[in-house]
């Protein structure tokens, strides 16, 4: 019997919102994704299946259905009261999550309790007015949420406030003398809130840690960690325990381990990294057969789980790199000095070792603790020298040559001597891209902005990062190895059931951005197909970005692109990686950085010592835990490098430059200057030639009286007008020709 196509004509809205009524009805526990809704409703067509994303909205702002950030959806079974976690909005509009999910409720300042941000509370439901969003009413709060405030402080004669930077909190924060730590006017300080009194209007606190004062640069790196509420110093008890771990390797340990000291191996990383987790080894096995290490540092050798070193690791889950420094996930000792791959030192990994052909075809493979020892300390640039010199980088690489390589290192043996090895391993990782980009991956290979800055931590210039041949030959073997050992776990026949891993997942893009993204396109003359299956979408998707190379619109429509696809996360429920498109994927080979790694080399090592299947609640739960951290972390990256660029141009108030429009809302258009990609917003107050109304669907600003539109993408010529590193804001002023 085939199946049932339906399309938008002839299908009413009402019809459909009468069909996803009695489906939710039917089912009142199951929670359904989109794909399974269009596959019931048979929805086959674009136009049904967006019709369907609109009636499903409807239907969750009527509360008749709820949903998560997923697009999980189930029949909302309506409750008066509900516990669940506030959030706190400057504005006062604040919002109660439920648990299980849910749309968010909105909480008026006057019903909040003085609840803060993160709390857990317990809420009553309000009688809903008509033509009104349904409101709650804190009843009580049940957990305090651990947060901290960072500000600048004002203090006066017999008291003192913090004028804070959160985003969450309208109200500065009272603070008694006694409570203030020798703070003084102008320090920048971490604050903490002790109590909040009914009828007052500002909440009281103390202060935490003093970390400088503003505009220096330390304090406001720190200031930028503690707002995110990561830590900015390493706990005393931690490096001493750290400083009592013995690097030396005895022989009974080597013992125990596949010696591979005297194979050719190397590390190849950025000219500034001390902590060098990944080598690669090569031997010629045969004429068309080659043996590749990729070795990983032993991380889970030295730090013992559940011990104290592993706790801190576990609440950090992954070292931050801001603009001017690594804030690391494990200590200094270990993860720069015993853990670090380091030239002519012997050291423990867990590798995973192939023999591959000359098109890199695994003919067989095996995981093994290792020990090793490296040749050469590579950086990129080096790498990069040897295969321009050969004639075997790509032509692009020819095009943009980019950075110079640092002199050698007199003590290193000269980067020529490695030629063979590093011109076998281009080819293969070439072979190993090239099937990856066949069968389906996206290509969102972007260049970097990055800054020089001196010993103070000043910028002085911006300099732009791309991804040569020398770096993709890292990242292909790197993901060939997280690949091998999350399939050699996840892949198992029908019968059996896989163990527990934690996998990377990347979900599939959401077919009402993807729809957005193609209207979108169409303005500069592009066309993307956003219906079909997985493998095709993803090569009508990298063929709209090749085509867009070198042009005005490249930066813009990628962003559009990258906001169309889902965030990869951490799970133990595998849905493969869509754009690696790969089944199964994991990691495996950054433990020094990513605690989701760590995890993966005790598992996998009990797994090959007969173990059994660990507790996937604890590992959902890790997971969650370090897909949550990657994000914070992520956000504590992009706040230094905006502090950056105000700091950069408050030093070219006045000069114009020619930028491109970045973004549009309605409170003005963002602005990227095409010479240093600094972002600054040009405010609607300032676009004062016409009424303008924020075009949401079309990314634009449209004035009213004549008609002159802002477009995403739009080239325009910018004045900077404030910089203002407080707020880390830049404003710019357009200049009209």
């Amino acid at each position: 019997m085939g199946k049932k196509k339906t399309g938008a004509q002839g299908l009413r809205k009402k019809d459909l919102e009468n069909m996803l009524i009695e489906l939710f009805q039917q089912n009142p526990q199951e929670v359904y994704d989109l794909k399974t809704i269009f596959r019931l409703l048979h929805l086959n067509t674009h136009p049904a299946k967006m019709l369907c994303v609109d009636v499903l909205e409807t239907l969750m702002l009527d509360d008749y259905i709820k949903g998560n950030a997923r697009f999980q959806y189930q029949l909302n079974v309506p409750t008066s009261v509900m516990e669940g976690i506030f959030h706190r909005k400057v504005n006062g509009k604040n919002t109660f999550l439920p648990d299980g999910g849910g749309e968010p409720i909105l909480v008026a300042e006057r019903n909040s309790q003085h609840a803060m941000d993160g709390d857990r509370v317990r809420i009553t439901m309000m009688a809903r007015r008509k033509n009104h969003v349904r409101e709650a009413a804190v009843t009580e709060i049940l957990k305090r949420a651990d947060k901290q405030f960072v500000g600048t402080l004002q203090v006066r004669k017999d008291y003192a406030y913090l004028l804070t930077e959160d985003r969450t909190l309208a109200n500065d924060i009272f603070i008694p003398k006694a409570n203030l730590k020798k703070g003084k006017s102008g320090d920048k300080a971490v604050v903490k809130i002790v109590e909040w009194p009914e009828n007052a209007k500002n909440p009281i606190g103390k202060v935490v840690d003093i970390l400088g004062q503003t505009g220096e640069n330390d304090a406001e790196m720190h200031a930028i960690l503690a707002e995110y509420g990561l830590p900015y110093v390493y706990p005393v008890q931690v490096e001493k325990a750290a400083e009592k771990l013995q690097p030396d390797i005895n022989a009974e340990e080597i013992a125990r381990r596949e010696d591979m000291r005297d194979v050719c191996t190397f590390t190849i990383d950025p000219r500034d990294a001390k902590d060098f987790d990944d080598a690669l080894s090569i031997r010629k096995l045969s004429p068309h057969l080659w043996e590749v290490g990729v070795h990983i540092a032993d991380v889970s050798h030295y730090v013992e789980e559940g011990g104290i070193i592993d706790r801190e690791a576990l609440k950090r889950a992954t070292s931050v790199y801001l603009v001017d420094r690594t804030v690391p996930m494990l200590p200094e000792r270990l993860c720069n000095y015993i853990c670090s791959l380091r030239p002519d030192e012997d050291k423990l990994t867990y590798s995973v070792i192939f023999v591959l052909n000359e098109k890199a075809e695994v003919k067989d493979w095996h995981l093994a603790h290792t020990v090793t020892r490296s040749d050469r300390r590579f950086i990129y640039e080096e790498v990069q020298q040897v295969l321009e010199a050969h004639g075997e980088a790509s032509p692009e690489d020819y095009n943009n040559p980019g950075d110079h390589c640092e002199p050698e290192n007199p003590n290193y043996r000269p980067a020529e001597d490695f030629a063979e090895e590093l011109i076998t391993l281009n080819r293969m990782a070439k072979e190993l891209r090239a099937r990856r980009f066949a069968n389906g991956a996206v290509d969102f290979d972007r260049c970097e902005v990055r800054f020089e800055i001196d010993e103070k931590g000043k910028p002085i210039s911006v300099y732009f990062k791309m991804a040569k041949d020398a770096n993709k030959l890292v990242e292909e073997f790197m993901l060939l190895a997280n690949r091998t050992v999350a399939e050699y776990v996840g892949k198992v026949p029908k019968n059996k059931k896989a163990k527990v891993l934690p996998y990377r997942i990347h979900d599939s893009p959401d077919p009402s951005k993807l729809a957005n993204l193609a209207n979108f396109v169409v303005k500069f003359g592009y066309k993307l197909k956003s219906t079909g299956g997985r493998a095709e979408t993803s090569r009508n998707i990298n063929r709209l970005l090749e085509s867009v190379k070198g042009k005005r619109e490249q930066d813009v429509v990628e962003q559009v692109t990258l906001r169309a696809m889902m965030k990869a996360r951490y799970s133990i429920h595998n849905v493969g990686h869509y754009g690696l498109a790969f089944d199964y994927y994991t990691h495996f080979t950054s433990p020094i950085r990513r605690y989701p790694d760590l995890m993966v080399h005790r598992l996998l090592t009990k797994y090959e010592e007969g173990g059994r299947s660990a507790n996937p609640e604890k590992y959902e739960e890790l997971c969650e835990h370090c897909s949550d951290m990657e994000q914070t972390a992520a956000s504590a990256e992009r706040a230094s490098i905006k502090y950056k660029q105000v700091e950069f141009m408050s030093e070219r108030l006045g000069q114009t430059f020619k930028g491109t429009i970045s973004g549009v809302t309605e409170f003005g258009i963002y602005v990227e200057v095409d010479e240093n990609k600094c972002e600054g917003m040009v405010p609607l107050r300032d676009l004062d030639d016409d009424y303008y109304e924020f075009d949401e669907r079309k990314y634009c600003l449209r004035g009213r009286r004549y008609h002159h539109c802002y477009n995403l993408g739009d080239s325009v010529k910018i004045k900077v007008a404030r910089a203002d590193l407080y707020s880390k804001q830049l404003d710019y002023k357009l200049v009209r020709d």
